[in-house]
């Protein structure tokens, strides 16, 4: 099977449009939406005969546990998971999936308050595991979960996050087995003497020197670019419902750009299939 019909299905998926109201920037959560989507994860699953190897989900869908409870039970090879999205999923059934996917290589997901518990379940159960992208906010806490339970990962992106100048200058000390970083147009916050952050708006020669020496280094921190200026506005959180459909899906890191346009999601068959009465 290609997998890249599942990736059609999820990649432009989100609960604004399975929702019978819209109203953005809000996100319209109901029964509705929720047993739509349960009929199309159905539908998918069983197109895929359990062979899927990625799976991309829009950043505004919030599945529940028993989503991902019924995918990961039936996608035991998957390898590549970018899920931004965690909101109504919880810690036992993400550890789940995680225990599930053993072949997974790469992962997109959000900040989370306690990032240890999801680098120690990978790092258990994935022994393939050599990418990950972050997608919020950057501090000491992750950065040391990723030192202490995923030591030899390979690639690192921050893009477009709120990134802690003490949590960057442990990554590039530390990981030794790092070789791509992209912290392209992140907010870069370092604690000033009288214990307020601020935007440092260059990198320290430290930091640039051991980025230097990585197969790939991308950074960006230019007035003039568009998305730096996003991200200001954003206070380092970005919006992404402010702007393009497609925004959310770029990386400088090629194995993560995710551009490629798979055009509309829903034929008319389609919407027959997860039509719910």
């Amino acid at each position: 099977m290609d997998t890249d019909v599942l990736v059609k299905i999820f990649k432009e998926l989100n609960l604004v449009e399975l929702s019978p109201t819209r109203a953005s920037p809000y996100i319209w959560v109901d029964d509705r939406s929720d047993k739509r989507l349960a009929r199309i994860l159905r539908v998918a699953m069983a197109i895929s005969c359990g062979n899927v190897n990625c799976m991309i989900f829009h950043y505004n869908l919030f599945m529940k546990d028993e989503h991902l409870h019924f995918i990961s039970e039936r996608s035991p090879h998957l390898k590549r998971l970018v899920m931004p999205a965690w909101n109504r999923i919880t810690k036992v059934a993400i550890c789940q999936a995680i225990q599930r996917w053993q072949e997974l290589e790469s992962l997109t997901m959000p900040t989370i308050g306690h990032p240890p518990y999801i680098m120690e379940e990978i790092a258990r159960s994935c022994k393939n595991f050599t990418e990950l992208k972050i997608m919020g906010s950057f501090d000491q806490q992750f950065a040391s979960a990723i030192l202490q339970f995923l030591p030899k990962l390979k690639v690192l992106s921050l893009r477009c996050s709120k990134v802690s100048m003490d949590a960057l200058q442990c990554l590039v000390n530390s990981m030794e087995y790092l070789e791509v970083l992209n912290i392209s147009h992140c907010l870069l916050l370092v604690v000033a003497a009288n214990g307020r952050k601020q935007v440092v708006h260059e990198l320290d020669s430290q930091i640039l020197e051991r980025a230097s020496q990585l197969r790939e280094f991308h950074y960006c921190q230019s007035r003039l670019c568009v998305t730096c200026q996003r991200m200001v506005v954003d206070e380092g959180i970005m919006r992404w419902y402010r702007y393009e459909d497609w925004f959310w899906r770029r990386d400088e890191v090629r194995s993560l750009d995710l551009l490629q346009d798979y055009g509309k999601l829903f034929d008319a068959g389609c919407e027959r299939l997860t039509s719910v009465e």
